[in-house]
């Protein structure tokens, strides 16, 4: 018991030492961090260069609690009125979000011979834009303040708002439930989503206060406790802990939500990036050469239709030509969701793990790079060449 125990502090502290060494590199380097975490994960995986043994069940567990802290951090950035603002506004633009990015993913799956439910999974993990890489992105640029950026944060909204739909669906679908099981866990989820937002819109000021506490530690307690609790029930009714943790963060707002996000933050960042490296781990390296043409493709087709989003999305919103291809770059990077939807769904196929994380290494590193030279790239290839000068003998002089 002694010596297990020992060997798990020690890859522990192996492993957590090593992110914070990758996490220090990608911030000197000027790009997220999520792609040096999965190769972590790779090196650290069965087929590795350094295999875990004794800390493979607790990097398990602190993936779950990961997947857990992201969303909720990530409800606690919006209201509810939010919401259901850019749902009026911007449902059009997340249609069309959703059939440009998503169909590519079924169709490959389909084309593969990976079957239905695969294809709902690579759909789903070739529809969402990464929110953290994005947001850094966005701030690293300086276009905090410009017109296309409520654009683009209108369509993560809606993207993240869907996955309240999508997650359960997936779920049910992995579960093998069956029509009648799945539409009674969509119904379920639907359910769940308009009381919570219907509660926070009447309610949310009543629960903040609620929650509220002047001591961080009761209020970290607090607000950590509610969230593994309702995301726990939630992933008993088969609607995603996951969902359950966004909700929780949706009912929450103002000083609470501000503070909770300043409590929480440090835990997310840790967490999440557990759980890159547990993806990481179930992924045997030698499997990825086998897909890396596929995921090269489908990540230059997909980068191709986000930019085609961002365009129409901000061509609705009135934007000028410049914005519309600064908000379409901006959009290209994909990370934190596509891998949880690739680590719920890796049991259907073998190859989709692989597939998932060839697909996000390339284009976390390639989405910064779109959202700065999509707009200059796009001047110099469609820019108005100016009219020929007609020659002196050829002008016809007109009687004066």
């Amino acid at each position: 018991m002694h010596e297990n125990i020992t060997a798990l502090l020690i890859e522990l502290g192996a492993v957590i030492l090593a992110l914070g060494i990758l996490g220090r590199i990608a911030g000197r380097l000027g790009f997220s961090p999520i792609p040096l975490y999965l190769l972590a994960g790779l090196a650290f995986g069965h087929g590795g260069l350094l295999p875990l043994a004794a800390s493979e069940e607790f990097v398990a567990t602190g993936a779950e609690i990961g997947v857990i802290l992201l969303l909720l951090l990530l409800g606690l950035e919006y209201t509810a009125s939010d919401l259901v603002g850019t749902l009026k506004t911007q449902y059009v633009s997340g249609a069309v979000d959703f059939l440009l990015n998503a169909l590519p993913g079924a169709a490959v799956a389909l084309l593969l011979g990976w079957g239905p439910v695969a294809a709902v999974a690579l759909g789903g993990v070739t529809w969402i834009s990464s929110s953290g890489v994005i947001a850094k992105v966005v701030g690293d640029l300086g276009r905090l303040g410009n017109r296309e950026t409520p654009v683009v944060l209108g369509i993560l909204v809606l993207e993240d708002l869907s996955m309240a739909v999508y997650l359960p669906i997936l779920t049910a679908l992995l579960a093998g439930v069956g029509l009648a099981g799945g539409s009674m866990t969509l119904l379920i989820s639907l359910g769940t989503v308009s009381v919570v937002l219907f509660i926070a819109l009447r309610y949310g000021r009543v629960i903040s206060r609620a929650v509220s506490s002047d001591n961080p530690e009761m209020l970290l307690l607090v607000v950590l406790g509610l969230t593994l609790l309702v995301a726990g029930i939630a992933q008993h009714l088969q609607v995603s802990a996951a969902v359950g943790a966004f909700l929780v963060g949706i009912a929450l707002s103002g000083e609470v939500a501000h503070g909770a996000r300043n409590l929480l933050a440090p835990l997310r960042d840790l967490f999440a990036a557990v759980f890159f490296v547990f993806f990481g781990l179930s992924t045997d390296p030698a499997k990825i050469p086998p897909v890396l043409a596929i995921a090269f493709g489908l990540a230059v087709l997909t980068a191709l239709t986000k930019i085609a989003t961002g365009w129409y999305a901000a061509r609705r919103a009135g934007i000028s030509t410049a914005g519309r291809w600064r908000a379409g770059g901006t959009l290209v990077a994909r990370g934190e969701f596509s891998i949880v939807i690739a680590g719920l769904a890796v049991g259907v196929e073998p190859k989709l793990g692989p597939l998932a994380t060839a697909y996000v290494l390339i284009l976390v590193i390639l989405g910064p790079v779109a959202a700065r030279y999509t707009e200059p790239l796009a001047r110099r290839l469609f820019k108005s060449k100016p009219k020929a000068a007609v020659p002196v003998a050829e002008r016809v002089e007109t009687p004066s």
